[in-house]
């Protein structure tokens, strides 16, 4: 009899301790007694796409830049409003916030205090944007302006065309290029690190927003007019633009892949978005083109404070360019997983071709 009576009092418990439970775990965050998974970003404000890096993120030649990094109390990040983050497209995204600095290194998104033109830290600059904005994806385009110099070696390669005599700049990059991209992506992980860390402590998981690390397209190849092939457009050695339009972009896109698999961010390839589109490569008609040709704005070599910034933006991303890339980005945001390729398709078109994984 006392064996029955616990028996009975332990069934009577255990469905006290469920209906204590049903009715805990049931309401507005629950569906059938469970929690509800929680939908999207968390916090206040409008749905926001961010974008954080270098002058390929910041818009960088495609003009329009807004007043206070176009050389304001010498803030040179030129922040473009037909960069390519103001034309994505990703459905219930509202808002778009750009932090990226033209020149901007790897130091300089991630937290500390390296400054690029007298900005802050983007890490830091992305916490106060989580304070009124519910991000829901972060874009990411950094390691050029690092160890890889990228832009210095473009210079390089067109003082290399300047000087009579001198050897090509692809002969002496090719035994130090691999060297100095491996020595860039440490740099990068760490950034993306920060980024994440920023992000978890204003509450945020990563399923709440997606990150990605995207590459750098090739902004000049070879098979240009012989007429352009100077400094009416682009001034570089055959040799020097086969090397940059083949190994040194895709061994500078191999080391960010690199850092996005270490890092957990998703990867967008452009090393071949700018094919046929490439500067100078219109010939007579640039209209086509995607990049910038070279380019010296003379009215700025009157003025002290903006003469050094006069051939800035050679050598980058156009507003068609741009928009090139947004239409790319706006496939690839809207598959929320894998990697993927931006490769022109038969509209002419940028598209997100998935990365093929073999198993």
């Amino acid at each position: 009899m006392r064996r029955f009576r616990w028996w009975w009092g332990a069934l009577v418990l255990t469905c006290v301790a469920v209906l204590v439970g049903f009715f805990v775990f049931s309401g507005p965050g629950s569906k059938n007694g469970l929690p509800l998974p929680r939908k999207g970003p968390p916090g206040t404000g409008p749905l926001t796409v961010v974008a954080m890096g270098d002058s390929t993120v910041s818009g960088e030649g495609a003009g329009h830049y807004t007043p206070d990094t176009d050389g304001r109390n010498g803030d040179w990040c030129h922040r473009s409003t037909d960069a390519f983050v103001q034309k994505v497209r990703i459905p219930d995204v509202t808002a778009r916030v750009n932090l990226a600095c033209s020149g901007a290194p790897a130091e300089q998104v991630a937290l500390g205090g390296v400054k690029q033109w007298g900005e802050q830290s983007q890490a830091q600059q992305l916490a106060g944007v989580l304070k009124n904005h519910r991000v829901a994806a972060v874009v990411i385009a950094i390691g050029a302006n690092d160890d890889p110099q990228f832009s210095a070696q473009v210079s390089a390669c067109f003082k290399a065309w300047f000087t009579a005599g001198a050897p090509s700049c692809s002969s002496v990059l090719r035994t130090t290029w691999r060297s100095k991209v491996d020595a860039m992506v440490p740099k990068v992980v760490n950034a993306i690190g920060d980024v994440k860390k920023v992000l978890a402590q204003a509450g945020y998981v990563p399923a709440d927003y997606q990150l990605v690390l995207q590459s750098y397209a090739t902004p000049v190849a070879p098979g240009i007019p012989a007429d352009l092939q100077n400094l009416n457009g682009c001034p570089f050695r055959t040799d020097d633009l086969q090397w940059i339009s083949t190994t040194g972009i895709t061994t500078l896109s191999a080391g960010l892949k690199q850092a996005a698999v270490q890092s957990g961010a998703r990867f967008l390839d452009l090393a071949r978005a700018g094919e046929h589109h490439e500067a100078c490569s219109g010939g007579p008609d640039p209209a086509s083109e995607w990049f910038t040709r070279l380019t010296l704005h003379l009215s700025d070599l009157g003025q002290t404070d903006r003469a050094q910034h006069a051939l800035q933006e050679s050598f980058h991303p156009n507003a068609a360019g741009h928009a090139a890339i947004a239409d790319c980005l706006s496939e690839f945001l809207a598959v929320r997983d894998g990697n993927a390729t931006c490769l022109a398709g038969p509209d002419g078109k940028l598209h997100a071709v998935p990365e093929v994984v073999n198993r």
